[in-house]
């Protein structure tokens, strides 16, 4: 048996043109209640429905099963529609004019999934991926929240909710052809990849997982925003009981970021809505192998303060009560919810899937009798509440709006060329600028301070200045238990980097994080979203991959992916290097150039103290998200120590430092090699060879002016870095240089790095494998002589 992919008819299409166009004061009434945004009032709940915002409940059970309501029970059963129920009661509150409006954004929905598919078998748009199936749950999802009030985080199939909060067919079909009026993200995006700033729909990924830790900060930004009394007067569009939507498919749940979401969210009972759209399958892959039992909810039932609820996803009545309850929990400030909504899947994965290669035709005919719009259309007429004409004229009419949103999106001028670095980085605030620059004649005072000191320093003068900085990740708080505080010396960190912030700004602005370097990533994306300033710690570089995919493909991103519509300005600090003598393979590691490969992210590597300070200060005053290395072998070394600079000093990015004038030969480098150049280049000095060392300081951007000027001043030309020679950062500068300034060159740009190997616990193996000063010396000699 094949599944037609057209949406199931109830009734025989209109033929008269006069009856297609003379609509009832019905079809009238939904199509204007369906019109921009949903209502800001939702309706009046019946004495059997639990209430939804301002009416308290006693209480709430914590895990709900289906409705009991009689039709709800027969409409679970496939192939069976409710029973006549004249009382108003039995619809949760909702009414007639309400529900016709429902339907009219199920059916909508569905025929911009068909239109869809229809341009592209025309070859007029490049992709698809459709609703179909879970259109009921998410209409339902959007009557009980508020667009512009609460914040959402979809996934692909929620084009219903969409609609429901606001966005028009013209929209979604805008980000179909890929045009630039695309409010979702300009022609960036794959279409169905949902974002709108007026309605709070942050934008949204391709990776399935990473929007649920995404959200969970998004709802934890208000929850610290209620603590932190600074803030009251400084921040915006926080609500008291606002709500943090974010769904998920079946197979996202197996995501080890999802129980991390659920982790999270359900520890700090912040208000998250997790909607759980269970069609059965990821892909081709069933549920059953996805999940121990094939349940996901059933192993989420002793989560604490997690309201959990089960229901009919094609069920529109059954979905609205068990939205209005999940709700109702996180406005009451009882913590998250977890709705559970079997739907279906009638259509395939995508286009480029064909579902009929591992879902057998009897399995697919079944889902065909619980279509959610067959179901529902069908339960409007059985009830009363509308005739087949008057069903079948709002279809027409829908069917006509979506024909012509499709033609005008058509039309729609695409993005030209020029626009494709626009917003890889913030448009209005640039770190390399002058008014970063308060390096020159800065006044120094105290006693000299390490590199650790300043770091401190700079973070406390900054947490004193803007109140939007928080400071999270493993162990950084001086102690989680703050009633034991007065009783111990504190943490702060590892390194005592961030010894005494907790003390002096509280718990709400520093704690700890789980063990999970994609939660710290992933909550800090959330909260930099809604304005918030984190900066964050990664324990260790070499512990910093679980964040991998919230880096690469979420902080970097967010801003160019969205067309600047939205941004996460977020301060990644993480410890790096080896030279520590028994740190080994998992405490030495470096690899900067995987991430200065990562266009949106800025890369910067101090060698001092000093430098520490400014840079960190500009890192958290710019509006891009950086990753500030900080190489633990340096922390506290006596040579590279300082006193303490003005609480306004900066660095620039992109602005290298002339470590040591020379004229035979210049040495480029950053980090540890810094002072290692520096010793060799005070050995060749004894010989008679001058050496020029340049400190890059920033990797991404990188000074290549003051690369240029040396390199034309000495025309030889030495890199040295910690990262291991093949594919490392200084490939990349060597080959600019022999590209761009080969008539300069009086010799081969040479390297110094670090084998390609790991490094070993032995020191006498760490010493080989490193790079050492003797080896900077080595190439220097060989330079000289070439």
């Amino acid at each position: 048996m094949k599944t037609d992919t057209k949406v199931l008819k109830l009734v025989r299409k209109t033929e008269s043109a006069s009856e297609t166009e003379a609509a009832s004061a019905e079809a009238k009434a939904a199509s204007a209640d369906f019109k921009g945004a949903a209502p800001a009032t939702q309706p009046a709940l019946s004495p059997k429905a639990v209430p939804h915002e301002e009416t308290k409940s006693p209480v709430v059970t914590k895990i709900v099963s289906q409705s009991k309501t009689p039709q709800a029970k027969a409409a679970t059963q496939p192939g069976r529609l409710a029973p006549a129920a004249r009382d108003q009661s039995e619809y949760h509150g909702l009414s007639r004019e309400q529900m016709l409006s429902i339907y009219r954004t199920m059916y909508l929905s569905r025929k911009i999934d068909d239109k869809e598919i229809q341009l592209k078998g025309q070859n007029k748009i490049f992709f698809q991926i459709s609703g179909a199936g879970h259109e009921a749950v998410l209409v339902a999802a959007g009557m009980v929240l508020k667009p512009g009030y609460d914040w959402f985080y979809p996934y692909y199939r929620d084009r219903a909710l969409c609609l429901q909060l606001g966005m028009t067919p013209l929209e979604q079909l805008l980000s179909a052809v890929g045009a630039e009026e695309d409010p979702n993200s300009h022609g960036r995006q794959m279409p169905s990849h949902w974002g709108h700033k007026k309605l709070n729909i942050v934008s949204q990924s391709s990776p399935t997982g990473t929007q649920l830790l995404q959200a969970v900060g998004c709802a934890e930004a208000g929850y610290r925003v209620k603590l932190i009394s600074e803030l009251k007067n400084r921040v915006q569009d926080f609500h008291a009981d606002e709500v943090a939507y974010v769904s998920l498919g079946d197979g996202t749940s197996s995501e080890g970021e999802c129980w991390e979401a659920l982790n999270s969210a359900c520890n700090l009972k912040v208000p998250v809505l997790f909607l759980l759209e269970d069609n059965g399958y990821a892909i081709s892959v069933p549920v059953e192998v996805q999940t121990p039992g094939g349940d996901v909810s059933r192993l989420l039932e002793n989560f604490p303060n997690l309201h959990i609820e089960r229901c009919d996803g094609t069920d529109l009545l059954e979905s609205y009560a068990a939205m209005q309850r999940a709700v109702q929990h996180c406005r009451e400030g009882k913590g998250p919810s977890l709705v559970h909504a079997k739907v279906i899947r009638p259509y395939s994965h995508s286009l480029s899937d064909d579902e009929r290669l591992y879902r057998p035709d009897e399995e697919r005919a079944s889902d065909s009798e619980r279509d959610p719009v067959k179901r529902f259309g069908a339960f409007l007429i059985e009830e009363g509440v509308t005739s087949q004409d008057n069903l079948q004229r709002i279809k027409d009419g829908v069917d006509r709006e979506v024909n012509e949103a499709a033609d005008q999106a058509l039309a729609s001028p695409q993005p030209t060329p020029a626009t494709v670095k626009l917003y890889v980085y913030s448009p209005d605030v640039d770190p390399c600028a002058k008014e970063f620059d308060t390096e020159k004649g800065a006044e120094l005072s105290g006693n000299a301070g390490t590199m650790v000191d300043l770091i401190n320093r700079c973070l406390h003068t900054e947490m004193a200045r803007d109140p939007r900085i928080v400071v999270f990740g493993e162990d950084v708080a001086d102690c989680s238990r703050d009633t034991h505080l007065e009783k111990v010396k504190g943490k702060g960190g590892v390194f005592k980097v961030t010894a005494n912030l907790q003390r002096k700004f509280g718990g709400a602005r520093v704690f700890n994080s789980p063990l999970a370097e994609a939660n710290i990533v992933g909550r800090a994306i959330g909260m930099a979203t809604r304005g918030l300033k984190p900066v964050v710690e990664i324990q260790f570089f070499d512990y910093i991959w679980p964040a991998m995919h919230q880096i690469r493909n979420e902080l970097a991103l967010m801003r160019w992916r969205s067309g600047n519509e939205w941004k996460a300005p977020v301060v990644i600090r993480v410890p790096i290097g080896g030279y520590l003598k028994g740190g080994a393979v998992y405490h030495s590691q470096s690899g900067v150039s995987t991430f200065t490969q990562i266009p949106g992210l800025r890369v910067v590597y101090p060698s001092n103290a000093l430098d520490a300070n400014g840079l960190l200060r500009t890192a958290i005053r710019c509006d891009d998200p950086v990753l500030f290395l900080e190489h633990k072998h340096l922390y506290r070394q006596a040579y590279n120590k300082s006193q303490y600079p003005p609480d306004d000093f900066m660095i620039p990015f992109g602005k290298a430092k002339i470590v040591r004038e020379g004229t035979h030969m210049s040495i480029i480098t950053y980090g540890a090699l810094v002072q290692r150049s520096v010793v060799a280049a005070k050995q060749a000095e004894q010989q008679g060879i001058s050496v020029e060392i340049i400190d890059l300081r920033s990797l991404s951007p990188y000074d290549w002016h003051a690369i240029v000027a040396s390199v034309k001043k000495t025309n030889k030309v030495l890199v040295a870095h910690e990262d291991s020679l093949s594919f490392g950062y200084g490939a990349e500068i060597a080959a600019r240089i022999a590209g761009e300034l080969f008539e300069y060159l009086d010799a081969p740009v040479q390297r110094v790095a670090a084998l390609d190997t790991f490094v070993a616990y032995a020191p006498q193996l760490e010493d080989v494998i490193l790079p050492q000063a003797t080896d900077v010396a080595k190439a220097i000699q060989e330079l000289h002589t070439y």
